[in-house]
């Protein structure tokens, strides 16, 4: 081979490597990751520094990772394609685990508020749903699926759900099967929510929508979602007998003995 073929090919797969490490770069800021954060996702010791700066070959494992978790398409990481994710309007968000009781029965799963803290990141350790409460529940609404119990925390989907809450869910498995009527258990690389899911045409996002209007919406892509359950029913606490129609008859009460009163000291005066 002659030398300048040599530099040529020494050129152009510099310039292919410089790209992959771009492009690596980008999928970490867009996903709002730290070097460190990154690291422990994908199974690299320490830091993403190493690779982002080229001193570290950028391994089939981490690669894998990408396709596995992010849906990255590893043929636009190396430049050989314009296509970044792979398989994004039919991104599976099936349970990564069914958990089921001594008889072989799929049971329901309760995960409680600091539970969520930790489900993300261990939604694939079977060993870690042991430590979890489950039940069944013996009532035809809730056969032929797979179910799992969510506490609400927070006040987004006020007045619907209030904080402490928990919603009853039943499994999807894929984005398209949602409906912008319905609420749902999203849960995200880092994180547990309650939402409402919206698909605007046209765009490739998926908006997250709280009831609360104090809290605004947002958009996410699919690849960021690893499961999907809709919520089916809650179960409250501390029920008591005032309605909506009683708090409505109380008011109606008040105004009454207040124009009582406002007549009264007119007619005094």
């Amino acid at each position: 081979m002659k030398i300048l073929e040599i530099i040529q090919k020494v050129y152009f797969c510099s310039m292919e490597n410089e790209l992959t490490l771009k492009r690596f770069i980008e999928i970490r800021r867009e996903l709002g990751h730290t070097q460190t954060d990154f690291a422990q996702l994908l199974g690299v010791k320490n830091t993403t520094a190493d690779i982002e700066r080229g001193r570290t070959k950028l391994s089939g494992k981490v690669v894998a990772e990408l396709l596995r978790q992010f849906k990255i398409n590893p043929l636009w990481l190396f430049g050989e394609s314009d296509q970044k994710h792979l398989d994004t309007s039919k991104t599976s968000v099936i349970p990564k685990v069914v958990t089921v009781d001594s008889a072989e029965q799929d049971n329901m799963v309760l995960v409680n508020a600091k539970a969520a803290a930790g489900y993300p990141q261990n939604i694939q350790d079977t060993s870690w749903y042991q430590q979890l409460p489950a039940f069944d529940m013996p009532i035809p609404e809730f056969r032929n699926a797979t179910y799992r119990g969510f506490q609400v925390e927070g006040d987004s989907m006020l007045p619907n759900l209030r904080p402490g809450e928990w919603v009853l869910s039943r499994a999807i498995e894929h984005i398209d099967h949602v409906s912008p009527n319905k609420m749902y258990v999203v849960v995200l690389q880092d994180s547990v929510m309650v939402k409402k899911i919206e698909r605007k045409p046209n765009s490739n996002n998926i908006t997250l929508v709280s009831l609360n209007e104090t809290y605004p919406p947002y958009d996410i892509k699919p690849f960021q979602i690893q499961e999907i359950w809709e919520v089916s029913s809650k179960l409250t606490f501390n029920v008591d007998a005032t309605t909506e129609t009683g708090l409505l008859r109380q008011l109606q009460q008040s105004m009454e003995e207040l124009k009582k009163q406002v007549g009264q000291v007119k007619s005094g005066t």
